[in-house]
């Protein structure tokens, strides 16, 4: 669908049940959400599909899941504590507050780099009389670090001794078991460790629906291998994520670009960087992430930690340090993606319309819907129902109002076929199977049921 506006995706969403408003009874949390029957089915769908391109398939690959809290000297080593910050501004006639690189991308629609020197941004902000989107006026304090950090505490006292921090990334719990997974699982370069985790940034706007929140779920890989064969290595895992989002996902191309970062846009642990956009409601934004990371992580936990983190060469039986390639991205955003990029308004015959999804197969939260044609035959129907389920298949049991209404209902949470059991369907024990996309129907015999879903994936 062009032009998708927000309002109408977020609202679809929360009404289909895939997305509702975090403790809505309460008047929500700035910028929280809860899945619910559809989403969580979908957010899984789309864990299932990268797991399996990640892991499973992948012959030099393995899974962790590591703590979300971990001993406090990890973001130390890592340099969280230190340089992971967003520039703060308030305004001082409302007090409200920004991100100044956000506002200056939002009101001049000028690109600002994470290693902008703050002054640099003041003078962006006054040379372009940006002023505040709450209360209009231009009075501005100045610039100052806000780290993205979410604190807790261990144990029954809150001080510092006891201060600890929610993870802002999965990724460090991966460098620090490298010892571990490499000896345990008998890896040798180039291997990957992978993790699906949630992670937390007490981000200062979260916004845009779900694309930033302080709480979300990321998709991680980091890939070791030999320094020489780094640069290579990143191209390969670019094109598989190429891969990946027309083929696996299949994102329309026109939606998603790839985004070259320039050295001075480059964060202090990468040699290079890449973002994949996609063209979001509110416009392209990044929505993965690959990054050489160089040593960089593991170089600094080794010094921090005065442990061995190594990797013997057996060719040359000498100690190195791998290279790290990461590619990286949000569950939620490309959830989010995926809904933008599928959801499309019809206009039918006779004035007729309806919203479809167009999910995948593999994607959709229900791959069929069994319909009996009135209630007196639910008996008979949920037959058909149990005998899908048993064969681990998503199916849904829809009974509620005319066989249209269902149908128009089962298009808009992208199901992507629908089976009706009518009173012919007693004597010649077929059904009529309709499909999502087209609305083209055919009747099929009730044991070839299973049969047909297989070829017949959209």
């Amino acid at each position: 669908m062009k032009d998708l506006k927000q309002e109408i995706i977020v609202n679809h969403l929360k009404n289909y049940g895939f997305v509702y408003p975090c403790s809505e009874i309460y008047g929500g949390i700035a910028n929280g959400w809860d899945y619910g029957p559809l989403g969580v089915l979908l957010k899984q769908n789309i864990k299932n599909l990268w797991w399996r391109e990640y892991v499973t398939t992948q012959p030099n690959a393995v899974g962790i899941d590591s703590s979300i809290i971990l001993n406090p000297t990890v973001w130390q080593a890592s340099g969280h504590l230190k340089n992971f910050n967003d520039p703060l501004i308030d305004c001082k006639s409302c007090h409200n507050r920004f991100r100044a690189d956000k506002l200056i991308e939002s009101a001049a629609k000028i690109s600002v780099s994470e290693n902008t020197p703050y002054n640099e941004i003041e003078k962006i902000i006054n040379e372009n009389h940006i002023k505040c989107p709450i209360c209009g006026k231009q009075d501005w304090t100045g610039i100052r670090n806000f780290n993205l950090m979410f604190k807790t505490y261990l144990g029954v006292i809150s001080d510092e001794k006891n201060e600890a921090y929610l993870r802002p990334e999965t990724a460090q719990g991966i460098f620090t078991n490298f010892m571990n997974v490499q000896r345990t699982s008998r890896m040798k370069l180039p291997f990957s460790i992978c993790q699906i985790g949630k992670a937390f940034r007490n981000e200062i706007t979260p916004g845009n629906f779900i694309f930033r929140t302080r709480e979300f779920e990321q998709m991680e890989c980091e890939y070791f291998t030999f320094p020489e064969e780094a640069d290579s290595l990143f191209n390969e895992q670019l094109d598989k994520i190429q891969y990946f989002i027309k083929n696996i996902i299949h994102l329309n191309s026109k939606n998603w670009r790839l985004k070259e970062h320039s050295k001075n846009d480059l964060s202090h642990y990468s040699s290079r960087t890449v973002d994949i956009e996609y063209k979001f409601p509110h416009g392209f934004s990044e929505l993965w992430g690959i990054a050489n990371r160089r040593d960089y992580d593991l170089k600094c936990h080794a010094n921090t930690s005065k442990s061995n983190i190594w990797y013997l060469d057996e060719q040359t039986n000498k100690k190195i340090i791998p290279y790290v390639i990461e590619p990286s991205l949000g569950v939620e955003r490309l959830f989010y993606a995926i809904c933008c990029d599928t959801y499309e308004e019809q206009t039918l015959k006779d004035n007729d319309s309806r919203v479809v999804m167009h999910l995948t197969y593999d994607l959709a939260p229900y791959k069929v819907a069994i319909l009996p044609l009135v209630n007196k035959l639910q008996k008979d129907a949920l037959k058909i129902f149990n005998g899908i389920i048993e064969k681990n298949i998503s199916a849904i049991f829809d009974t509620s109002g005319s066989i249209g209404k269902r149908y128009r209902r089962q298009d808009a949470i992208g199901t992507p076929y629908c089976i009706t059991f009518d009173y012919d369907s007693l004597n010649d024990k077929c059904v009529t199977i309709r499909n999502r996309d087209t609305m083209k129907q055919e009747r099929i015999k009730i044991s070839n049921i299973i049969q047909f879903l297989d070829k017949n994936k959209i």
